[in-house]
């Protein structure tokens, strides 16, 4: 499918699929999913010119401390990518250009680029920094076309910014979102309801979002590689082998996704993880990780004035056992050392060069605020999300 291959005939979904709509899909709307193309990277690259062209790592130090939080595409050909220790990342391209994240310059661009989605409608779910869903359904400046919307915000993000980003345009969340990736950098794609059953059936089951590794590999046991062999699965059988996950991938298998855009989100705590390429047991590099993700945690908590008083880890091992170990302070934290101390002290309680570790991840509840936290701009995790 090349990038908007499909034009403007693509916009009405419901002439699309000739008024048949699927069984369950009582309304399609028209949903945009904008994707920033290596954020943190490229706006390091705008503010300095010296920068283009170069691999630039942001997130820690050449010398091996911390992990990569983004990567230019230059140094992406090297094979470096989010979450590999700089150490590896250095060692992969001894040339790459080693910058700590400056996230009050991120969110200054963010912020822009989320002006401009709220100049077409209300209707804006911020996921993280750098992608947001858009329900253009029904938008301020009454464009017909969810397509040419798409085509708009990516040429006006480009004027205002000078950065690109990707767009996916389908008529649910899940093939939206799974659009904007196919055609990185600066792309865009088009997923109709028309499209959606063979598109779904070619999609490699590891495309699904919530199939992490360890449900990727039970699917292969029972032949399920595709969204053709996951179709072949009834419900009930989806839930007797996955549990509640089941009918999640049941109705994501028949193209059906109900989850409106969301743009106000009440949650109670806030929190980052990070997903590790290769297993670690070093006690001294799943330090680094909690420190950057102190430092992120930070960012997040002080942009709302906010400090919480519970401190909880997340480890999850190489077996995917998960294990969690929290504390309350006496007084509420927002500076990343407090909290890296915290979850610092808690990582002594978690067996490590003991078992391997995949996952790290700090969460930070009890807030002191007595108002709800809004949407973190941070993606929901689902339940059963095992990536």
């Amino acid at each position: 499918m090349k990038s908007g291959s499909s034009g403007d005939r693509t916009e009405n979904f419901e002439a699309a699929s000739g008024g048949k709509l699927t069984a369950g899909m009582d309304f399609l709307r028209k949903i945009v999913h904008v994707d920033m193309d290596a954020f943190y990277a490229s706006v390091e690259q705008r503010e300095d010119p010296n920068l283009r062209g170069l691999p630039v790592v942001v997130g820690g130090d050449s010398d091996g401390r911390g992990v990569v939080a983004a990567c230019s595409y230059e140094a992406r050909k090297f094979g470096i990518h989010s979450a590999m220790s700089c150490r590896r990342a250095a060692f992969l391209c001894p040339d790459a250009v080693f910058l700590r994240p400056r996230f009050h310059v991120y969110k200054a661009v963010s912020a822009e680029i989320m002006s401009l989605f709220l100049e077409y409608t209300d209707l804006v779910e911020p996921l993280s920094l750098d992608e947001a869903f858009l329900d253009v359904t029904a938008n301020k400046k009454g464009v017909a076309t969810a397509t040419h919307i798409a085509r708009e915000l990516r040429a006006e993000i480009f004027r205002r910014t000078g950065l690109t980003a990707s767009a996916g345009v389908s008529f649910n969340k899940f093939l939206a979102k799974v659009a904007s990736d196919l055609h990185k950098p600066n792309g865009l794609a088009i997923i109709t309801p028309e499209m959606g059953p063979s598109f779904i059936d070619a999609l490699p089951i590891r495309k699904f979002h919530g199939v992490g590794r360890a449900t990727e590999h039970k699917m292969r046991r029972y032949g399920i590689r595709t969204g053709a062999e996951l179709k072949r699965f009834s419900r009930d059988q989806l839930i007797r082998i996955f549990g509640k996950s089941g009918n999640y991938f049941y109705e994501i298998a028949h193209g059906l996704d109900r989850r409106p855009v969301v743009p106000h989100r009440v949650r109670k705590s806030l929190g980052r993880e990070t997903t590790l390429t290769n297993d670690i047991n070093n006690e001294a590099q799943s330090l680094d990780i909690l420190e950057t993700i102190s430092g992120e945690l930070e960012d997040m908590l002080k942009n709302r004035g906010l400090a919480g008083r519970t401190v909880t880890l997340k480890v999850k091992y190489s077996d995917f056992r998960l294990l969690t170990r929290r504390l309350t302070a006496e007084t509420p934290l927002c500076e990343a050392e407090a909290i890296f101390r915290c979850a610092g002290n808690l990582l002594g309680r978690a067996d490590i060069g003991k078992n391997k570790i995949r996952l790290l991840g700090i969460c930070i509840s009890n807030f002191s605020s007595p108002d709800a936290v809004p949407g973190d701009a941070r993606q929901l995790r689902l339940p059963f999300d095992e990536e």
